[in-house]
């Protein structure tokens, strides 16, 4: 497992910067890391290599934003987003991993073309504060986090329509896939077996790039035009959920 070549390892590294880059408020680009390690590992397996690389990400922004976060909106989500994450556990068992990739790459797109749109409707709300919406956006949200953890994009459009503030946005979401995440984790190891010793040796030998990716994530959102760096995201994100498909 952890027999890589250079180039293998430093594509790693990078996935795990990028990991800890995405939980301190620069959008979008954990995308980049699904395909990439479904493409090293395979579509399944690579589920598991990711899924404890974000849950220690997750707590650098729980342990930054943790008071601003606003319970009733997760109260709300949390219960279908688990029914969410039971369908695509179900999925999971009765696909193989050509289809498995197929299915990341296809959410893949599915959620730059959200955050495509998210980006067109500043200032608009289609969306009631109803049960149906929060229904809606958990069971895609919990099904997406499940088999490719890509759910970022479908979460923010149901925070947005809640109008919630920067901080309270970052907070609510942090809780959010922290909680998802913790639950997650048993269903990795004993129903879909893709977590192990030698895979959780790996993701804590990736914790460096983690915290290095927060520090820089704070610096970079500073530097870097927000247009230019979100175009740059989503062409190299488009382009690696292309491969999976190939």
């Amino acid at each position: 497992m952890i027999d890589f070549t250079l180039l293998q390892w430093l594509l790693l590294f990078c996935c795990a910067m990028l990991i800890g880059m995405s939980k301190v408020g620069v959008p979008g680009v954990s995308m980049i890391v699904v395909p990439v390690l479904a493409i090293i590992f395979g579509g399944k397996a690579s589920t598991g290599i990711l899924l404890p690389i974000l849950m220690m990400a997750d707590w650098f922004g729980v342990g930054y934003y943790h008071r601003h976060a606003r319970w009733k909106y997760l109260w709300k989500l949390l219960p279908w987003a688990f029914v969410g994450v039971g369908i695509a556990l179900w999925v999971g068992e009765v696909v193989n991993d050509e289809w498995f990739k197929n299915i990341i790459a296809i959410l893949v797109f599915v959620c730059i073309g959200l955050m495509l749109w998210k980006d067109n409707q500043k200032g608009r709300n289609f969306f009631p504060d109803s049960w149906w919406f929060a229904a809606s956006m958990g069971i895609l949200g919990g099904f997406a986090t499940m088999i490719g953890n890509v759910a970022g994009p479908i979460f923010a459009i149901y925070l947005l329509a809640m109008h919630l503030p920067k901080n309270s946005f970052i907070g609510t979401g942090a809780w959010f896939f922290l909680i998802i995440n913790l639950s997650k984790f048993p269903l990795h190891i004993f129903v879909w077996k893709t977590i192990s010793w030698q895979t959780l040796k790996l993701d804590l030998i990736l914790l460096p790039g983690i915290a290095l990716g927060a520090f820089l994530g704070v610096w970079l959102v500073k530097k870097i035009p927000d247009k230019t760096y979100r175009a740059f995201v989503i062409i190299v994100t488009a382009l690696s959920a292309f491969l999976l498909l190939i």
